[in-house]
């Protein structure tokens, strides 16, 4: 009998263990090890030192507004912290693969909200909506995805699951350099921006 029950109390723990080994490591982390969790500040910062700073808000490239995402051109300037919303509006924690909105914290001179989202098929603006999860919104959903090896390093990418019907075009989010030397994050920028999350 009591080898019955250890028998069956193994395989419980053998069924279970990968499944909570996976949940754990899903999450994503800041620099010191902690999960993200919605509604926190945080500074989305260059694992490459020596190539700009933080992200921030800045004229768009038409007109003033709506702003642009750009990075900063110092590397001691961390930028605008922003805040992560899952699409699954019971969820705290930030997980990798899952769509998410990323909003800038603090306001703008613009009327438009600082929530991003993707302008056109480049580059990454504000004015999104945070929730509301469909074709509508498709543009202000993005993902956070683990580069391999690296225990809290990441790259940002827009690919959305939100809508069926929807197709849209996937891809790394990188920065790419102006004349002017403005630093734009952008989709497809030839290379990943990888980052990091620090809590702010």
């Amino acid at each position: 009998m009591k080898s019955t029950i250890f028998l069956a109390s193994f395989l419980v723990i053998l069924v279970t263990s990968p499944l909570v080994a996976s949940a754990e490591t899903n999450k994503v982390l800041d620099i010191d090890g902690h999960e993200l969790r919605r509604d926190t500040n945080y500074f989305i910062l260059p694992v490459v030192r020596g190539n700009g700073g933080g992200l921030k808000l800045y004229s768009g490239r038409t007109s003033r507004c709506p702003m642009d995402v750009v990075q900063e051109p110092n590397e001691l300037n961390r930028g605008i912290p922003v805040k992560f919303s899952p699409v699954n509006p019971k969820e705290s924690t930030i997980r990798v693969s899952s769509d998410l909105n990323v909003k800038f914290s603090g306001a703008s001179i613009c009327a438009q909200s600082t929530v991003w989202k993707l302008d056109g098929q480049r580059f990454v603006s504000t004015g999104g909506v945070v929730g509301n999860p469909g074709g509508a919104t498709v543009s202000n959903w993005f993902r956070i995805e683990k580069l391999p090896g690296r225990n809290q390093w990441y790259k940002l990418v827009y690919c959305p699951a939100v809508c069926n019907t929807c197709r849209p075009v996937c891809g790394d989010l990188g920065i790419v350099i102006e004349k002017s030397g403005t630093r734009r994050l952008a989709l497809n920028a030839g290379k990943p921006f990888q980052v990091f999350f620090k809590k702010a």
